[in-house]
């Protein structure tokens, strides 16, 4: 997928920012950085980056094919980040609905730093 600006909102070209941590050149440095690029992966349909971001005692039922299937289903228009802590990140991810609309996914996801890399663990979704 070609695309100039990066998908996670930080103003930056995708080359500069979510790229290198997908290409496994960098690794995320803080929790919202890691939140920021799994958004740009969804965005760009990088399967094998969710799964190898997302702790791993949540990978059973977060599979690459599962993982794919909702990036591929989903046009993901833009990411607001609501505030960050350490190891938590709230967010809003808006996105189209099969009617065309727009919805938004808001969640509060709690990340884990473990040997210096940070996961995904779960998160707490608000309506």
């Amino acid at each position: 997928m070609n695309i100039s600006n990066c998908p996670c909102g930080s103003g930056l070209l995708y080359q500069n920012c979510c790229k290198p941590y997908h290409l496994k050149q960098q690794t995320a440095p803080t929790a919202e950085a890691l939140m920021r690029s799994r958004y740009s992966a969804f965005v760009v349909q990088d399967g094998d980056y969710l799964v190898e971001t997302t702790h791993s005692s949540k990978r059973k039922g977060n599979s690459k094919d599962a993982y794919l299937k909702s990036a591929k289903n989903t046009k993901w228009l833009k990411l607001e980040i609501v505030g960050s802590t350490f190891d938590t990140v709230e967010f809003k991810a808006y996105y189209l609905n099969k009617k065309f609309q727009t919805e938004v996914l808001h969640e509060k996801s709690n990340f884990r730093l473990e040997a210096g890399k940070w996961y995904y663990v779960d998160g707490e979704f608000y309506s």
